[in-house]
């Protein structure tokens, strides 16, 4: 009788533990990789643990050294090891850093079975990369536990390696639109800079140096000159409120109004009843092109402009300043000097007022046309060049000719902020009148 009840009793606790087993099976995650390496000189003791890790569903590798243990993670795809620490030859901590300099794809969690439990082995554990440690003798349910701690540890870690996956992926195709975009972007400084054909233009009458450089790729300034007929030309200087795309596609629209290869959508000139043109106002150029820019531009840019209308035989000059920095007049032997009184941007408000001024220019005058990127040039502390830094500039290159008083200027501007690249575009127009042709 008493055998029987002890057999009843065994059975019971062998279904018990069964059960246990199963929920145990039933917990983890059947997609998870599994490959558990154990490494223990002691082949008793890499039974023990092994038998535990088949039980729970772990597919097992056992390894009886710390080298051994290595040439199974070089031939295994191992996604955790049980390691003892004290081993002939390569110890636990010295079999871990080896393993950490695999440079594996995926990460292996890594647990040392160790009798040591002081701070100074500890620290030496986790030194070598050691994830975790498990005291031995290794209790059966403490050691589920930390596995179960590991497996997240993994599962992270993987879910990480996608992510990061799908971030490169992101940022390679961010990187291949940005090139594309780049190259576009060169490409529009070259045909923004095709706006002004000629910068060095020599005249019976003078000589006119022009110079663009964008802040950016593309900008919002333009310079540029067109003939009226024989005897007048038109010089001008607009700067386009922003920077960017938007700003050089508005600038390119402007220079056809303002363009000497198409004169009949010119809108500073006139088409006479001969068929020639002549110079509108430039007054009544800044108005129409106000008007315009509301009714028909949906935007919310403006920009300045300065439009000169010079008369070569004469030197007589009628110039309208639309909210654009003062031009500049420099006489040999005087300083220079600053021409206008402002007035309002183009494309702020209808039925706007513009007038002309103007001045008579004579043989051996120079005449700067710019934008507010030269005169509100900043150092590093903040400090504005302004007009009077741009004047003392203008005045030593009084003796260049335009194109090298334009590449002086860019050097001095470079030197005082400090930078090849300005925050804001850089034009000027340089006019050296010498009088009417003989």
């Amino acid at each position: 009788m008493s055998h029987s009840v002890s057999q009843a009793q065994t059975g019971a606790q062998s279904v018990q533990l069964n059960a246990l087993d199963w929920v145990d099976l039933c917990d983890t995650d059947p997609a998870f990789p599994k490959q558990v390496l154990v490494v223990d000189d002691s082949r008793m003791q890499r039974r023990i643990v092994s038998a535990n890790l088949r039980k729970w569903g772990y597919d097992v590798l056992e390894a009886a050294s710390g080298a051994e243990g290595l040439s199974l993670c070089v031939e295994h795809d191992i996604s955790m090891i049980l390691s003892d620490w004290m081993m002939p030859g390569m110890t636990g901590p010295e079999f871990c850093r080896a393993f950490r300099q695999l440079g594996r794809d995926d990460y292996g969690y890594f647990i040392l079975l160790t009798s040591k439990g002081g701070s100074d082995e500890i620290a030496e554990g986790l030194n070598s990369g050691a994830d975790d440690f498990l005291t031995k003798p290794v209790n059966s349910g403490e050691l589920r536990a930390r596995l179960r701690a590991g497996e997240r540890v993994l599962k992270m870690q993987s879910a990480l390696i996608d992510k990061n996956q799908i971030v490169n992926a992101a940022l390679q195709r961010i990187e291949t639109l940005y090139d594309a975009l780049n190259h576009d972007l060169s490409e529009a400084r070259h045909l923004q800079q095709s706006l002004v054909r000629e910068t060095d233009i020599q005249l019976p009458e003078g000589r006119i140096a022009l110079n663009l450089t964008p802040s950016g790729h593309v900008g919002g300034d333009l310079v540029g000159t067109f003939r009226v007929n024989d005897d007048q030309i038109g010089l001008f200087s607009l700067d386009v409120s922003g920077h960017g795309v938007t700003s050089a596609l508005m600038t390119a629209r402007l220079a056809g109004y303002l363009s000497g290869l198409t004169p009949n959508q010119n809108m500073a000139l006139q088409k006479q009843p001969d068929g020639s043109y002549a110079a509108r106002d430039p007054a009544k150029t800044a108005s129409e092109l106000n008007e315009l820019l509301l009714r028909e531009l949906d935007t919310e840019h403006y920009f300045t402009i300065a439009l000169s209308i010079v008369d070569l035989r004469t030197g007589y000059m009628r110039t309208v300043q639309a909210g654009h920095p003062h031009p500049v007049l420099q006489r040999q032997g005087y300083g220079p000097s600053y021409l206008g009184d402002g007035g309002m941007p183009v494309g702020l408000i209808p039925d706007a007022s513009y007038s002309c001024f103007e001045t008579q220019l004579r043989p051996g005058d120079r005449l700067i046309l710019y934008s507010d990127g030269i005169t509100e040039a900043e150092r590093p502390d903040g400090k504005m060049l302004d007009e009077a830094g741009f004047a003392k500039i203008l005045e030593t290159s009084r003796s260049l000719d335009g194109p090298t008083t334009l590449d002086r200027l860019l050097t001095e501007l470079r030197l005082y902020t400090g930078t090849d690249e300005f925050t804001d575009d850089v034009s000027a127009l340089v006019f050296d009148y010498s009088g009417p042709a003989m």
